[in-house]
């Protein structure tokens, strides 16, 4: 009996935990960031992110919410890579805009 107690109560907090842990890198920064907080848009935007960025390339974006100066250096910088992540984040950009807007 005690033991069917104890999971039903895990069960309670299941989806709680659930959802903070699977935010992604993109969530977890569109929340914190000033523009965001609200959890229904950042989660599309990272849903947009799931498909077209790889983990290494949300964890890049993610850092542009707090300093949007990194991604004014990315966009203008004259490296193959950097120029291969913006092709990538644009990508991402125009995926968010299409699904999560309006």
């Amino acid at each position: 009996m005690r033991s069917i107690v104890l999971m039903a109560a895990a069960a309670a907090f299941l989806p709680v935990m659930s959802s903070v842990a699977i935010a992604g890198p993109i969530e977890r920064a569109c929340m914190a960031s000033d523009r965001g907080g609200n959890r229904s848009l950042c989660g599309c935007i990272q849903q947009a992110a799931d498909q077209t960025l790889s983990g290494g390339d949300q964890r890049r974006a993610a850092k542009f919410f707090k300093d949007p100066e990194a991604a004014h250096s990315t966009w203008v910088s004259q490296s193959q890579s950097d120029d291969a992540f913006w092709d990538r984040y644009k990508s991402f950009g125009q995926t968010a805009q299409a699904y999560c807007t309006g």
